[in-house]
C-alpha cells in the first residue's frame, strides 16, 4: 500500500535522532508492505481521534509515534510526536497537528 508523508511530517523528523528515524522509516516500510492489516502491536487506533491510528515503531518499544489516517488509497502520515505516557502534552499536540493537517488535505 502507499504511504505518502504530509510535508510538516516530514519536518518533525528533524528533531529526532537518527535511532529514532530509522525506527519510525523501518516502521513505515512494514506500513507499506502490510497496510491496514498490520495490527497491535505496530500500529493502534488513536483514542478521542476519529479515523486517526499511530504507528508505534520498535512494536510500541520507541518513544515515538506516526500518526496516520487512510486518504483514497494511500495512508498519510500526518505528523510524528511523542508516545502519551512519555510526554502527554506533546502526544496530544501531535494529534491536533495530524488531524488538522490531514483534514486540510481531504478538503
Amino acid at each position: 500500500m502507499q504511504v505518502r508523508w504530509h510535508p510538516e511530517a516530514q519536518q518533525d523528523l528533524e528533531g529526532l535522532s537518527l535511532k529514532e528515524r530509522a525506527g519510525i522509516f523501518n516502521a513505515v516500510a512494514r506500513l507499506a508492505a502490510i497496510g491496514v492489516a498490520l495490527g497491535y502491536p505496530h500500529t493502534s487506533q488513536v483514542q478521542g481521534a476519529a479515523n486517526l491510528r499511530e504507528l508505534r515503531p520498535r512494536a510500541g518499544r520507541s518513544a515515538w509515534r506516526a500518526f496516520y489516517r487512510r486518504l483514497g488509497d494511500a495512508l498519510v502520515i500526518g505528523s510524528i510526536g511523542p508516545e502519551a505516557k512519555v510526554d502527554p502534552q506533546g502526544f496530544r499536540a501531535a494529534v491536533a497537528a495530524a488531524v488538522r493537517r490531514l483534514n486540510s488535505l481531504q478538503e
